[in-house]
């Protein structure tokens, strides 16, 4: 028996309307620019005591300041060639104190760091994210990293790091499998076809399918919960035909 938990990155309707179908969801704001507490706290009033937020970390910890997504966000920030790619920075690291509080109000367990194709598996990259995650006081939070690029050919250095920091390996489950399993899996769905990601794709009954015959195989390899989170352009719909498969496997899954 495995939870899954399922949901999506981002809200792709109202909050009050999302929570009626779905108990998670992954922040995407926080990616761009962390939201005012305010405005997180009101988002974790609106929605019910057990629901859960997971959070993605702010891009300027992870990505470098020239990226595609650093101009999406119209950052203005100083000394921007201090921040992105771990480095154990002090600018860095009250950019990782700016992700904590924003976990903490709303109450989230899990924070998502996602490193761009631009960071690549080199020595100096390695050791500031070694020397970065050392640095950063995590509290409870659990880590979930989701490496782009050509860290995919190097499967047992992820290993290592996920071992020796205490990282979730986050994966496209329909592409790949976790090359470092937890007791807890981390999957973020992106769409198949061209590259790492493809936002249009809608997925097919069969996709859906194999999805749960490979969380049967986490179950496996010892993952006793999983959450799941749908990022393109149907998340909705598809992961509540998702939701509905599971539902009739209650035998393997509970589900959330």
């Amino acid at each position: 028996m495995i939870t899954v938990k399922i949901g999506c990155c981002g809200f792709p309707a109202a909050l009050r309307r999302y929570v009626r179908d779905f108990s998670l969801a992954e922040v995407q704001k926080t990616f761009y620019k962390p939201p005012r507490r305010e405005t997180l706290e009101r988002w974790r009033s609106s929605a019910p005591h057990d629901f859960e937020f997971t959070v993605k970390a702010w891009q300027v910890l992870t990505h470098p300041y020239g990226s595609p997504t650093w101009r999406k966000a119209r950052l203005s920030i100083k000394n921007p060639e201090r921040y992105g790619s771990f480095k154990p920075t002090r600018e860095n690291l009250e950019a990782w104190s700016v992700v904590r509080e924003v976990c903490e109000a709303l109450r989230a367990d899990f924070c998502v760091l996602q490193t761009p194709p631009s960071f690549t598996p080199s020595d100096e990259n390695i050791e500031n994210m070694k020397r970065f995650l050392a640095l950063a006081d995590r509290g409870s939070l659990h880590l979930a990293w989701e490496p782009r690029g050509g860290w995919n050919s190097r499967p047992e250095l992820v290993v290592e790091l996920c071992r020796s920091l205490r990282l979730i390996h986050v994966v496209d489950l329909l592409r790949r499998k976790p090359f470092h399993y937890s007791p807890t899996a981390y999957i973020r769905l992106h769409g198949l076809g061209g590259g790492e990601v493809n936002y249009a794709y809608k997925y097919g009954e069969d996709d859906l399918k194999l999805l749960a015959s490979r969380l049967e195989e986490l179950a496996d390899e010892g993952v006793i919960e999983c959450y799941i989170l749908f990022n393109n352009k149907y998340m909705m719909e598809d992961a509540l035909r998702f939701k509905a498969l599971l539902s009739k496997r209650r035998d393997l899954f509970h589900v959330l």
